[in-house]
């Protein structure tokens, strides 16, 4: 069953960005998401995408593309995601490399992670870390 502990997730964030395809490279290229899936229009609209990091993913797609989401979304303001990393010194230095906005640099928190914060081209804030809540069971 999708959601168990230990199956797929059942979370997956959900984001629109103006320039879909600028946003997959960042994603893919410094923060080392990994492209499972983008479907396109025939003009090039990206109308879904999927992106997997560990054991997580997040779906992405153009602003604009039309649909309920589109429009729900519309006036919608900026997203921040967590996602766990093994080697957060590591994971930084690779968004540095890339040109990636980073808001806080690797910090050790009091709840026991070491955390960085970086802004991707849209806006969005992505968190990546070591806490990793056990879930379930």
């Amino acid at each position: 069953m999708a959601g168990t502990v230990g199956g797929p997730p059942s979370i997956y964030p959900t984001l629109l960005y103006a320039d879909a395809k600028a946003a997959i490279r960042q994603l893919t290229e410094a923060f080392g998401f990994t492209e499972l899936s983008v479907y396109e229009a025939e003009d090039g609209t990206v109308m879904h995408a999927e992106l997997a990091q560990g054991n997580g993913a997040v779906m992405l797609g153009s602003k604009g593309r039309g649909g309920t989401f589109d429009a729900a979304m519309k006036d919608a303001g900026t997203t921040g995601v967590y996602v766990v990393v093994d080697d957060v010194d590591a994971h930084h230095q690779r968004a540095v490399e890339h040109g990636a906005e980073i808001l806080m640099p690797p910090t050790d928190q009091d709840y026991g992670s070491r955390d960085y914060m970086a802004r991707d081209r849209e806006g969005n804030l992505w968190s990546f870390g070591t806490y990793a809540p056990a879930l379930g069971g």
